[in-house]
């Protein structure tokens, strides 16, 4: 059988690899950071992992940040994301 996605709007927000943008995120979305490895004189983050339904997911650099239907939270590949979302008005 075939299925199709039903229409969902979501929120999601592309991190830009930074501190500053993450921490934001964390406060903002009430993010569940369960590990960071930031440097702070570059401002940038070399891995970030938050906790989603499933356990933990690692946040890659421009990931989006999905808000999904029930108010978790989850990161999505760039690519995945733009074959899947479009924006709505």
């Amino acid at each position: 059988m075939k299925f199709r996605k039903k229409p969902v709007v979501i929120e999601a927000t592309q991190w830009d690899g930074t501190y500053t943008q993450a921490k934001m995120l964390e406060k903002e979305l009430g993010l569940n950071t369960l590990g960071m490895t930031a440097h702070p004189p570059s401002n940038r983050v070399s891995w970030w992992s938050i906790g989603t339904l499933e356990g933990g997911h690692e946040v890659s650099h421009f990931d989006y940040i999905i808000t999904g239907v029930k108010g978790e939270h989850y990161p999505c590949k760039p690519d995945i994301f733009a074959l899947t979302y479009e924006a709505v008005e």
